[in-house]
C-alpha cells in the first residue's frame, strides 16, 4: 500500500515554492505602499493623503498582481528531476 518506489516528496517543486515566496513579498509590498495617512492633528481631514493615486490605484493593482503570481505559482506544473 502507498508508494512503491520508497520515494516520497513534496506536491509542489522547489522552483514553485520559490515563487510563491516571490508572490507573497508582491503582496507585502501591496500593502506597505497602502499604508500611511497618519496626522498628528486628528481634527484636520487631509483628502489628498488619504486618497493619493498610491494608496486607491498602486497599492490594489499590486495585491491583486501579487495574487495572480501566486496563483500561476501554484498551478505550474513542477518537473519531475526537481
Amino acid at each position: 500500500m502507498g508508494n512503491e518506489s520508497g520515494k516520497f516528496g513534496f506536491a509542489l517543486g522547489k522552483k514553485n515554492y520559490i515563487m510563491m515566496a516571490i508572490g507573497f513579498g508582491i503582496i507585502v509590498l501591496g500593502f506597505i505602499l497602502m499604508m500611511g495617512g497618519v496626522s498628528n492633528e486628528p481634527d484636520v481631514f487631509k483628502a489628498d493623503e488619504l486618497f493619493s493615486f498610491r494608496r486607491i490605484t498602486l497599492a490594489p493593482i499590486v495585491i491583486l498582481a501579487g495574487f495572480v503570481f501566486e496563483i500561476y505559482a501554484i498551478m505550474k506544473k513542477p518537473k519531475m528531476d526537481e
